[in-house]
């Protein structure tokens, strides 16, 4: 059997075996895998016309909609590279991911309800942007400009065929000339589909043109910047194409009824991984264009929505707004990544309603759904970042003491190093930066600190750079802040290392419940005393009105690097 790792071998298997079975559903309307196959060779003609080419980069800023896979599909066949563009950023990060990326065209839409795109692209500053040549628009009416950001403006011209334009007895139209050899893909599936429904190349040619596309790069996602500036993450067909197989395998994806809902946007790791795995998975996936707690509930009850991946921020809100016992009955997995402490409360709360949670593992270097908790783990174990990777035996965790520079055993902290086949291929333009992220024997080192289980799983606890070394001890702040947020008087906290006198301390900042009378910061901290061991205890505790934050495409994560900016600056003040 032979194996193919373009992204088109993604859904290939099920465009020959089903190919009017559902495979997206958007808005109420079921698009089958012929519909879609249509709308990717549209799409890559169409590209193609305006001038995109193997290698270049083309800049995606749309919500989720059946067009951004179909675009991402297609650039994919004519070898170029889709650059993920958070719907959230404003100006000035558009700007950044335009010029670090070398952008050769920008595909947008400027006008969603709930986004205001036009507003944002105002701002962006056009001037140093020298590689971008077009800009595409979706949805394009005459109220379009001609021009943005000083460069022509064209209407993307594809559309999604209509079910009635193909009888369900036709075969599926072949795939364009770079893609006319049909590769068995499918992994979890052991069946043979007919290869007759392809016309068949040369000997050999399509299979060195298959391999040339699977060692090309597919995707750049953007890491979030939190501690650092943010980076372009590049990934290749195969890496990409290879994940979320394994995904579909690892967390047994496909069984009758499954069904998957996108609540993240698909320019984020955690929300293009888990719908092109649903796809692999022949597992309908329903598109949300912006999430919401009313829209995700009608949805995930009409569709009988089997799997949501998201983060504890989604959950609070569900949690907020479903007051029913049973929110969900055909939930079978919500895969969550924490960005905030007190996730295990929320977990408490919300699984005896009816939500099946389970702690995840990813990032945009390793993969979103990398590993995941196992479901029959005591809860305050389930629910903990981390897990058993999905490609099992493929990959390998091990944990590194970062001052020892030796590896830990079980149950002791250090940085996370992982090793897989389908690691990212490393950081565009930035060779430093690539080089300093493995190490000698091809290990990842992800900046995480975490620790094994005996049992071979792994947990995550934060980000080395949020890491504290105090009394000795490496200390993971969300134990503090936890504390912290188990005060009456507090809804939140964050907590971050300083230096004061000499020797590293914690500090902490808080919400208090009351923002208009905060407790007694004095009484607060005896209050923390009782729980935590003395070295443990924040040196100081200012309250604020809200912490800084950076929006991701999975969610907004705390800036523990303008947290620590602003400690340092009360200390020098007094």
């Amino acid at each position: 059997m032979t194996h193919s790792y373009t992204l088109r071998s993604v859904y290939e298997h099920h465009l020959l075996e089903a190919p009017n079975a559902t495979m997206l559903i958007q808005e109420g309307q079921h698009i089958s895998y012929w519909q879609f196959e249509q709308l990717v060779q549209d799409t890559e003609t169409w590209l193609g016309q305006q001038g995109v080419k193997r290698g270049d980069h083309v800049a995606v800023w749309l919500i989720n909609r059946v067009e951004w896979l179909a675009i991402f599909f297609a650039l994919a066949r004519l070898g170029a590279t889709l650059v993920a563009v958070n719907t959230k950023y404003r100006s000035h990060e558009v700007h950044y991911i335009l010029a670090n990326s070398h952008a050769q065209f920008l595909i947008l839409q400027l006008n969603f309800r709930k986004i205001d795109f036009a507003e944002v692209i105002k701002g962006v500053d056009a001037s140093n942007l020298t590689h971008l040549k077009t800009i595409m628009m979706v949805d394009a009416d005459d109220n379009t400009p001609p021009t943005l950001l000083g460069r022509p403006v064209v209407r993307f011209l594809p559309t999604l065929a209509k079910p009635s334009a193909r009888s369900s007895s036709d075969p599926p139209k072949a795939f364009s000339d770079a893609s006319q050899q049909r590769t068995t893909v499918d992994s979890f599936e052991q069946t043979q589909p007919d290869t007759h429904a392809f016309a068949q190349p040369e000997p050999n040619s399509d299979h060195t043109q298959s391999s040339t596309l699977e060692d090309l790069p597919v995707i750049f996602f953007t890491t979030s910047g939190t501690t650092k500036g943010p980076k372009l993450v590049v990934h290749t067909q195969k890496t990409l194409s290879e994940h979320v197989r394994h995904i579909a395998t690892g967390y047994q994806f496909g069984a009758p009824g499954d069904a998957l809902l996108t609540a993240l946007p698909l320019c984020g790791v955690y929300g293009l991984d888990s719908a092109l795995a649903a796809i692999a998975a022949r597992m309908p996936v329903v598109l949300m264009d912006f999430f919401d707690v009313a829209s995700a509930s009608q949805l995930i009850k009409q569709h009988q929505i089997t799997h949501i991946f998201g983060s504890d921020e989604m959950l609070r809100r569900f949690a907020e707004q479903n007051p029913e016992p049973i929110a969900f009955t055909s939930l079978k997995l919500f895969g969550f990544a924490a960005f905030s402490a007190r996730f295990i409360e929320l977990a408490q709360e919300l699984i005896p309603r009816g939500f099946p949670m389970r702690g995840l593992y990813g990032s945009s270097e390793v993969h979103s759904l990398f590993s995941a908790q196992h479901p029959e783990l005591p809860l305050e174990e389930r629910v903990l970042g981390g897990g058993t990777p999905a490609a099992g035996a493929r990959t390998s965790v091990r944990v590194r003491d970062p001052d020892t520079l030796e590896l830990c055993a079980a149950g002791l902290s250090g940085e996370l190093e992982i090793k897989a086949p389908t690691l990212f291929k490393g950081y565009f333009n930035n060779p430093e930066a690539t080089a300093q992220a493995f190490t000698e024997d091809g290990y990842f080192k992800t900046g995480d600190l975490g620790y094994l289980r005996g049992d071979g799983s792994f947990v995550y606890q934060s980000r080395m750079g949020d890491t504290m070394r105090l009394g000795g001890f490496l200390v993971d702040p969300t134990e503090i802040e936890d504390v912290l947020a188990a005060q009456p008087d507090i809804e939140s906290a964050q907590v971050v290392g300083v230096e004061i006198n000499g020797q590293p301390r914690a500090v902490a900042f808080a919400i208090a419940k009351n923002k208009q009378c905060p407790p007694d910061t004095s009484a607060t901290l005896k209050g923390v005393a009782k729980t935590l061991a003395a070295f443990k205890i924040p040196a100081h505790l200012w309250f604020v009105d809200e912490f800084p934050t950076t929006a991701s495409a999975n969610g907004q994560k705390f800036q523990r690097v303008k947290l620590r900016e602003l400690a340092l600056k009360k200390l020098r003040q007094g």
